[in-house]
């Protein structure tokens, strides 16, 4: 997975937007208005910071090498996980759902309603 692949898949889920609301370098993915995944763009090396449940992100850091505690971020429900082939694609891409689902279930009941119209 690289960079284009990851920001695809992002957007290709409902309500997502992308934005960078701290530097020209962070790329915010939202569904409404809260983030479920950041990344560097301009790293060489993609590492893509999402949440994750806190008991299964201690699971995946003990699994997997390349999964750390969220770099800036709340280290209980963040992971950032460096992708570099250790942890297999469609277990990323399960993580991305899962973040994308967490963030979806804590929006307003407003927002989310205004989403399901999309």
């Amino acid at each position: 997975m690289d960079l284009q692949e990851f920001r695809n898949y992002c957007l290709s889920k409902k309500g997502v937007t992308e934005t960078f609301p701290f530097d020209n370098e962070t790329l915010v993915l939202k569904v409404g208005s809260k983030m479920f995944a950041l990344t560097n763009i301009k790293k060489p090396n993609l590492e893509i910071n999402l949440k994750c449940d806190p008991l299964m992100a201690i699971d995946l850091r003990r699994e997997y090498s390349s999964i750390k505690p969220g770099y800036h971020m709340n280290k209980t429900h963040w992971n950032t996980i460096a992708v570099d082939g250790t942890v297999p694609e469609d277990k990323i891409l399960f993580l991305i759902d899962l973040s994308y689902d967490l963030v979806y279930k804590g929006l307003k009941k407003s927002e989310k309603l205004s989403l399901s119209k999309l």
